[in-house]
């Protein structure tokens, strides 16, 4: 069975229903969503685990906080990472915390 894995982005426009993908390799098998703020983010987790995910890899779009809100939602039952810019380019050089708290 492959090892089941997600990438979350964070993009205003973003429709975790339609901004949806799954790679699926031998290995790994990636989902990607995308979700319009932190709240839709730390749902789309939610649902990644209880569909078996174990390793969540957040954009950088996350801050420190969202970052936080996502790792405490998961409640342990997958890892989560982030990929980082101090400043995301995608959003005039500010964080997501910025934005989105």
């Amino acid at each position: 069975m492959a090892f089941k894995a997600a990438f979350i982005f964070v993009a205003p426009e973003a429709d975790a229903e339609k901004h949806r993908a799954v790679v699926d390799s031998p290995a790994v098998n990636l989902t990607v969503v995308g979700v319009k703020d932190y709240q839709m983010g730390v749902k789309a987790a939610e649902e990644l685990v209880a569909q078996g995910v174990t390793a969540i890899e957040l954009c950088a779009g996350f801050g420190v906080e969202g970052a936080a809100m996502v790792k405490q939602a998961v409640q342990g039952k997958a890892v989560v990472g982030v990929v980082r810019f101090d400043n995301h380019p995608g959003f005039e050089f500010k964080s997501g915390d910025e934005l989105f708290m």
